[in-house]
């Protein structure tokens, strides 16, 4: 549809040049005039123009839908490579590099249909156009100018991508420097003017500034070169054909409108090729947005634990000799545990910090991938030690365990976690704004937020790290006599090092780096000694 578009447009221009001549010269001696069709070029002028408007009006829908499709299919492909085991501690770490793979690269790749292809293509149908009218006047002459007008307008765009390349890497570079220091500066200004580091952070962001600013210079210097390239070389071809078609009138092979037809033509032939100026500039951010997300995307979906089998009858979790490394550390944090839970059963993990208690409950959740072994597992879900909330309201919040929840659901979940009559105090209740992480609440409310959440998830398994550990007593206690309320026919399994917590459990499993050292069940004097060793209130 673009090349129909610029097509029609040609042939639009070209054939009213041809109508006005020939009228202009029909004109001339009365018989001539008297003979003159007018009707069927005047006809073929409002056929061409109402056919070229169509045209370019479809082929902005067409091509425009067609490439937000692709870019969001991209996008979502590009998401659900990241949402892989440790995904969230990857996004904390580089949130700023990671947004700019999923806008700014995925938007620079458009360039390549938008502003490469679709022009490309476009402009070559037109230098072919050109080559055939011409062609039938002069072959040697529609020869020439087609030859020409490919050579010169692709020849311009290759220049002028080869060295804007450098160029639009530094920008695309210094771009992405700029927002993840702007970035740091304003949610880390707090840390950086206590650590003395403010200005130096305002002067690293004047710096990726002014790199900017260079690179824009180039490319700005390299895009009125290349205009001035086309110009140059559309101004060559009309004196050309010019030449051409006088020599070809003077010779009596053409009339006058032939001529005025071939020079239309030829003045319009060469402006498709200009619209592969922009395109040119940004090939060098497109090929570095590619190179940057073809591996993520080449990547296949991995599951996020290697589950084997299926779970015994009876059975919440089956884990046989997994082992276990953080990414970038070559020491297992779990050394072949082997662990199994009954459906309903209430565990407790127990051990010094660095013991391996949180990273096998990552390892459960899918959030660190196993090295070796396997891993059976109910339905579930985790409620970690960092309450993670949102800004955005408090419903939504709430919603993310359960997007089909009503508000009666919602409102039950609080109560029974014991935020109802909190929540029903706000000014907009459900419809409270949270701020960024739960701004606006207290530490027990959102920790009670979290619970509500926990409770609203319809799973049979629960995995808790520290459920209480931010809570004062009182509230501690509170949420703990919920939670055992609504934990009957649960399965729970619990990493702590507080006596509360580990109250609730029927075993406490004992970890020493990354190894089980005990498995005691309650009414054992090994039981008793270790839950009175734990931390008391």
């Amino acid at each position: 549809m673009a090349a129909l578009t610029v097509l029609m447009g040609m042939a639009l221009l070209g054939l009213s040049g041809w109508f006005i001549t020939a009228t202009a010269l029909a004109g001339l001696n009365a018989m001539t005039a008297i003979r003159f069709d007018v009707f069927m070029p005047s006809a073929g002028i409002r056929l061409l123009a109402l056919g070229r408007t169509a045209s370019r009006y479809g082929e902005r829908l067409v091509t425009h839908d067609a490439t937000f499709a692709v870019l969001a299919a991209l996008r979502e492909r590009l998401f659900r490579g990241w949402a892989r085991p440790d995904a969230a501690r990857q996004l904390l770490a580089r949130p700023a590099r990671l947004l700019f793979r999923l806008t700014a690269d995925i938007d620079a790749l458009e360039s390549l249909y938008l502003r490469m292809l679709v022009p490309g293509g476009a402009a070559f149908g037109a230098a072919l156009l050109a080559g055939i009218v011409l062609g039938f006047m002069s072959p040697w002459m529609g020869v020439a100018l087609a030859l020409w007008l490919i050579g010169a307008g692709w020849g311009i765009a290759l220049v002028a991508a080869a060295r804007a390349q450098p160029a639009a890497v530094r920008r695309a570079q210094a771009m992405e420097a700029l927002r993840a220091r702007a970035v740091d500066l304003v949610a880390g200004q707090t840390e950086l003017v206590m650590a003395g580091r403010i200005d130096a952070q305002c002067e690293a962001l004047a710096a990726a500034d002014r790199h900017l600013a260079q690179a824009d210079l180039v490319l700005n210097r390299l895009e009125a070169g290349t205009g001035m390239a086309y110009g140059m070389a559309g101004t060559l071809t009309l004196a050309g054909v010019l030449i051409a078609v006088g020599w070809l009138v003077g010779e009596g092979s053409i009339g006058a409108p032939a001529a005025a037809l071939a020079l239309l033509v030829a003045l319009t032939a060469i402006e498709p090729f200009a619209a592969l100026r922009r395109g040119a500039l940004e090939a060098g951010r497109s090929w570095l947005a590619a190179r940057r997300l073809a591996p993520r995307m080449a990547q296949q979906e991995a599951p996020a634990l290697a589950v084997t089998g299926m779970l015994g009858e009876g059975y919440a979790l089956q884990m046989t000799e997994a082992t276990v490394a953080h990414p970038g550390s070559r020491t297992a944090a779990l050394h072949k545990v082997s662990l199994t839970l009954s459906s309903g059963e209430r565990v407790a993990l127990i051990g010094p910090s660095g013991a391996g208690k949180s990273t096998l409950l990552a390892a459960l959740a899918g959030e660190l991938p196993l090295q070796c072994g396997s891993v059976r597992v109910q339905p579930h879900c985790l409620l970690t030690q960092r309450t993670e909330l949102f800004q955005d309201s408090l419903r939504d919040n709430l919603r993310l365990a359960d997007p089909n929840a009503d508000d009666a659901r919602i409102w039950r979940a609080l109560q029974l976690a014991g935020l109802a009559q909190e929540v029903k105090a706000m000014a907009s209740g459900l419809d409270t704004p949270l701020g960024e992480g739960g701004l606006g609440l207290s530490g027990g409310q959102s920790r009670r937020l979290a619970l509500a959440r926990l409770l609203l998830r319809n799973v049979p398994f629960w995995l808790m790290d520290e459920p209480t550990e931010a809570l004062d007593t009182a509230t501690a206690h509170d949420v703990l006599q919920r939670l055992e309320v609504q934990a009957a026919g649960q399965t729970l399994l619990i990493a702590t090092h507080l006596r509360r917590e580990a109250t609730l459990a029927d075993r406490l499993v004992c970890m020493k780096e990354g190894r089980i050292a005990a498995d005691l069940k309650r009414g054992t004097p090994a039981f008793d000694a270790a839950l009175s060793a734990l931390r008391p209130d």
